[in-house]
């Protein structure tokens, strides 16, 4: 561990604040206990509302230069951040297990994707398109381009540590914007090894090393201060439905942009001629992977009920079969919770499925023994519930998955859309018409609808985000890129007269402006 730490420069006490050179933060010290085991990883100086300042008036000075760059060049310094993420992916995805308690497969693959969205940058870097419009008037061009935006405030998660910052930076820094990344405090060990390496790559390109910056601190302190904070035009931040209710108003009141990522009550339909093979395999990685701690975690199933006796059994034996413990063993399925208030919060609610009615089929329990001593971890959780009870319209963050039935397709769809949350979803089905309904305007009100695959494991190319309370926002591929840059409409007369849109005439006599 400590090897790991060395080698991506973590040492016993960390700055937590980089604004083109680091300094010491005068906010509160942080230490960090890995989940995995309590023991202490390091300790990490926060960011008091002063070095906040001093961040931002850094990264707006990197920015005013940056967005003259031209974007190919720009796209150098993000190619080579992903090739210095490849080169130290092994150590980075140790981190982000020893730091977050997911199994090390997920950890390297969470870099991984980190290194993917710096290849689809560099691409978009050279597709930053706008439009030539057909004017309505003679010897008139119109069109549209796009301009770099400015500061970008990202607000990243600990479930997900570095690729979400990823998303946002690699996408930023090509449309010649500088990012200033709020990390969870949960996770701020991986924020500084990530920061340092955009540091040596951008003093290797000769970028200004302040479009990457980092302020680690809290939400009172960091957080609403870069919500509210009208010389950030974007704030992007993943997290809680309950934290983008204090976000989004807070950029909303100064007019600033908001992309939010919030929670997701994701569910599956598992209908009559369902793969159920396939179907639990995925609904199994779906809930227990990232002990159920992803936003993207299956909560739901929604079972045909002339299957749901075959699809329980077989997950039974599937929760039965998982392997528990140090995510750092390969022969581990689910690690740790992120820390003990998140194995309470899933045991309150295991309580609650109880209170409302509801039957645990499984698991819940938590795990103190001498192989787990210290860390966080408990059994995942099947239970069998009414789809209407309370407890099943909320998100539990973490391994807690809801067994439902319905007799008609209508039925699931609307079981389905009943909840107030609306980032992914899932059907599996071999019947080509409720596959089509699913994804057609009138099946799935979530922003990712999948058939025959999971709710979990996005890739990087499709647009990432949901409806509903989990924000509306949309990262990583597809258009995303045009949430970092300005819009522009451009109209260019290159006749000797004055022409006004719409036939309108304006004035009397020699020079009056007429259609």
């Amino acid at each position: 561990m400590r090897d790991v730490l060395e080698r991506l420069d973590i040492t016993s006490e960390n700055d937590g604040v980089f604004c083109g050179e680091w300094r010491s933060g005068s906010g509160p010290v942080f230490e960090k206990v890995s989940p995995i085991n309590g023991e202490s990883l390091a300790r990490v100086r926060s960011a008091s509302p002063d070095d906040y300042e001093q961040t931002i008036a850094r990264a707006y000075e990197a920015f005013l230069k940056w967005r003259t760059t031209p974007a190919p060049v720009r796209s150098e310094t993000v190619r080579r951040l992903g090739n210095a993420l490849r080169e130290s992916k092994h150590e980075l995805g140790t981190l982000v297990t020893l730091e977050s308690g997911k199994i090390l497969a997920e950890g390297e693959g969470e870099v991984q994707e980190m290194i993917d969205i710096c290849d689809f940058a560099v691409g978009q870097s050279r597709m930053l398109y706008g439009l030539t419009i057909q004017s309505e008037r003679w010897q008139h061009r119109l069109m549209e381009q796009w301009h770099p935006l400015g500061v970008i405030g990202v607000i990243s998660a600990f479930n997900f540590p570095v690729a979400v910052w990823s998303w946002n930076a690699a996408l930023a820094c090509v449309c010649g914007d500088a990012v200033v990344w709020k990390p969870s405090e949960k996770t701020p060990l991986t924020a500084i090894a990530v920061t340092r390496i955009a540091e040596r790559v951008c003093r290797q390109t000769g970028a200004d090393p302040s479009i990457f910056s980092l302020v680690i601190g809290d939400g009172p302190s960091v957080g609403q201060q870069l919500a509210s904070d009208g010389r950030v035009p974007l704030v992007s931040a993943t997290g809680s439905t309950r934290m983008g209710c204090h976000v989004g108003p807070a950029v909303a009141r100064r007019l600033g942009k908001a992309l939010l990522e919030l929670g997701g009550n994701n569910g599956l339909i598992v209908a009559p001629s369902a793969d159920l093979a396939m179907a639990t395999s995925s609904i199994f990685f779906g809930a227990v992977g990232t002990a159920g701690q992803r936003c993207t975690s299956t909560r739901r199933v929604i079972m045909h009920e002339s299957i749901a006796n075959k699809v329980q059994d077989s997950l039974l034996r599937a929760y039965k079969s998982v392997r528990i413990g140090d995510p750092l063993e390969k022969q581990t399925l689910m690690g740790p919770l992120i820390d003990r208030d998140a194995v309470e919060n899933v045991q309150r609610a295991i309580g609650k499925v109880r209170e409302q009615g509801g039957e645990i089929v499984y698991g819940g329990e938590r795990l103190d023994g001498e192989k787990f001593l210290g860390g966080c971890y408990m059994t995942p959780c099947l239970a069998r519930v009414r789809p209407e009870i309370e407890i099943a319209q909320h998100e539990t963050f973490g391994p807690l998955l809801y067994l439902m039935t319905y007799r008609d397709f209508d039925e699931a769809l609307a079981i389905h859309n009943g909840v107030s949350q609306g980032l992914s979803s899932a059907i599996f089905t071999n019947d080509m018409r409720e596959a089509e309904k699913f994804v057609s305007a009138v099946g799935s009100d979530c922003g990712i609808a999948n058939v025959n695959t999971g709710t979990s494991g996005a890739e990087i190319g499709g647009a990432f985000g949901g409806e509903k309370d989990t924000g509306g926002g949309r990262e990583s591929g597809s258009d995303a890129w045009k949430n970092y840059m300005r819009r522009q409409t451009n109209t260019i007369n290159y006749s000797t007269e004055l022409p006004l849109a719409q036939g309108i005439e304006f004035g009397a006599g020699e020079g009056s402006a007429t259609a």
